[in-house]
């Protein structure tokens, strides 16, 4: 997969795209991010990427002539195998489901908004608007980074262990189950017995409680769009029951 990102700071993304993960799948090619200057696209000698709004107010909004053309150069032709986003936090909110219909593409175009906003206009030329968070940070550019790796680690090969992907948080709309290592006992702590017993089946079915329990207690928005089996219905709901007696005998009389 390839990314192209249009930023007015290039050099946000030397270091983060050099480490870990991301590092080693553009090293050996399954994936490729290419940096674009929005400034390399300006056609005055101030290179004047921003502008006072029109009708005033405060701050600074990125001009549309230099996006617009960084666009044109870029992906000249687009097909739906490629995709233009603009991060904004006006965009969609951006989840686990989104990266995964995003990571089918063979390419994605990612133009990061700064200063108070960007011209309406850009809008016309970008396919989704997307944003990461209810907040507001200085620049798309840590976005950015977010798609690149939300996106990224789920295109074949760039993860090692295909299971792993499929068994983290929100890869089935909840959140993933406790992990324990060594050493067995901490400061008191202890892993709980089941993981040591080699019971696969015990396992498979404590992890499973956990995750529900852990969604329940943390993220109990996740449970009503995940798709859950009847098994599962039926946990969450002792789960609730034992939630509603403990709540009863803790409450004064």
């Amino acid at each position: 997969m390839r990314f192209d990102v249009l930023t007015l700071f290039p050099d946000f993304f030397t270091s983060p795209l050099k480490q870990s993960i991301l590092g080693r799948a553009i090293e050996r090619g399954f994936l490729e991010v290419r940096i674009h200057n929005i400034r390399d696209f300006t056609t005055d000698r101030h290179r004047t990427t921003d502008d006072y709004p029109y009708g005033g107010g405060p701050g600074m909004v990125m001009k549309v002539e230099p996006v617009v053309r960084a666009l044109e150069s870029i992906v000249p032709h687009r097909d739906d195998s490629t995709k233009v986003i603009l991060t904004t936090p006006q965009g969609e909110l951006f989840d686990q489901a989104k990266a995964r219909r995003l990571a089918e593409l063979e390419r994605i175009v990612i133009v990061c908004g700064r200063y108070e906003g960007i011209d309406e206009r850009v809008r016309e030329f970008v396919d989704i608007e997307v944003s990461v968070g209810d907040y507001v940070l200085t620049g798309g550019e840590i976005p950015a980074l977010v798609l690149i790796d939300a996106i990224g680690r789920l295109v074949g090969g760039v993860v090692g262990d295909v299971d792993s992907v499929k068994d983290e948080s929100f890869s089935r709309g909840l959140l993933e189950y406790p992990q324990y290592t060594r050493p067995e006992v901490f400061r008191g702590l202890r892993v709980p017995g089941v993981l040591l017993s080699g019971n696969h089946s015990e396992i498979e079915l404590w992890r499973r409680r956990e995750s529900l329990r852990r969604t329940l207690q943390r993220r109990p928005d996740l449970l009503e769009k995940a798709e859950l089996t009847e098994e599962e219905k039926r946990i969450i709901d002792t789960l609730k029951h034992h939630t509603e007696d403990r709540h009863r005998r803790d409450t004064p009389q």
